[in-house]
């Protein structure tokens, strides 16, 4: 784990071992955990009291956002996007106790196809701010809410990347592109599926700042939890409106693509129709008119016109019926 002592000129590094002396003496406490173990649990439940239940949460994925109020300290676990491979969305779980002078973050588990770099996204980001100067929380919330800002990034980052492809799909289905359909609708809905990701992770974790908004949790930081369920409500409805946008795109592509499936039977039902009254006089008169020893020249003439007129009345018909 790192330990990290918020200081006016920025941050200092200290072992585990300095946890006890650096806990309530007036300035910010922050340990980041990459990796979750019992180790880990049993150290952090003894100095600052986490609860064992929490704890246990910390070891394995939640699948969805939560808050719970516990004596001196709140767990919050969140969400970030991540794209993989053929439009699946990865969910990067961060964990994180709130005390009054101390926060602790836990990243994890995450799934083996995502880098172990990528959960640590966010805290090196307020790392290096902090480094350089450029933030300075006096509390822990307001060193969480700029985590949760930088998770609100990721999300944002994310949707700019999905609409700019939206942008592309688009040009190229109103510019009837010939691509293969079953290709071309597995990308699109591969756009839809992480725009509704989005959606979906800012909508629940727009809920749980809400409930921590509502309870007051933060002293004197009412205003922070405010401004991160915005900032969650916002990006949810942003990546909502460009998941609207490309259903309409699809659904044109799709209706587009059934008129031509439609036309194309109707011309196939139409060439069926002309052919059938030709087939039914061939087939009971053919062998009688047309034989190897005498072809009946008069007769074959008079059923060639009779197949011909047959097929006029029944082309004649079919345009009139509006059918073709």
């Amino acid at each position: 784990m790192d330990v990290l002592l918020l200081t006016a000129e920025g941050i200092e590094r200290r072992s585990p071992d300095e946890l006890a002396s650096l806990i309530g003496a007036g300035r910010v406490v922050w340990v980041d955990v990459p990796t979750w173990d019992d180790e880990t649990a049993a150290l952090l439940i003894e100095q600052f009291g986490i609860h064992e239940r929490a704890a246990a949460d910390c070891a394995r994925r939640n699948p969805v956002p939560k808050v719970h109020v516990y004596p001196g300290h709140v767990f919050v676990v969140l969400h970030a996007p991540e794209r993989g491979a053929r439009g699946h969305v990865h969910y990067i779980e961060l964990d994180q106790f709130v005390g009054p002078d101390w926060l602790i973050t836990v990243h994890g588990p995450v799934n083996p196809a995502v880098r172990p770099e990528v959960a640590l996204e966010e805290t090196r980001a307020v790392t290096r701010r902090l480094e350089t100067g450029r933030l300075h929380p006096a509390s822990a919330p307001d060193l969480s809410f700029a985590l949760v800002t930088a998770v609100t990034g990721r999300m944002r980052n994310l949707l700019t990347t999905l609409t700019e492809e939206v942008w592309r799909l688009e040009r190229q289905v109103t510019a009837g592109d010939g691509r293969d359909p079953e290709e071309f609708l597995e990308e699109l809905f591969a756009v839809r599926h992480g725009l509704l990701a989005i959606h979906t992770m800012a909508a629940l974790s727009r809920e749980v700042y809400g409930r921590m908004g509502t309870l007051d949790l933060w002293s004197g930081g009412r205003a922070l939890l405010l401004d991160l369920e915005d900032q969650f409500r916002r990006i949810g409805a942003m990546a909502e409106g460009q998941r609207e946008y490309l259903q309409g795109v699809i659904e044109f592509y799709q209706a587009r693509t059934n008129t031509k499936m439609t036309i194309a039977a109707e011309r196939l039902a139409v060439i069926a129709a002309v052919t059938l009254p030709v087939t039914a006089l061939s087939s009971v008169l053919g062998m009688n008119v047309i034989v190897n020893q005498s072809t009946h020249v008069g007769q074959l003439i008079v059923l060639l016109i009779g197949m011909g007129a047959m097929s006029e009345l029944v082309l004649v018909w079919a345009r009139r019926k509006g059918w073709w």
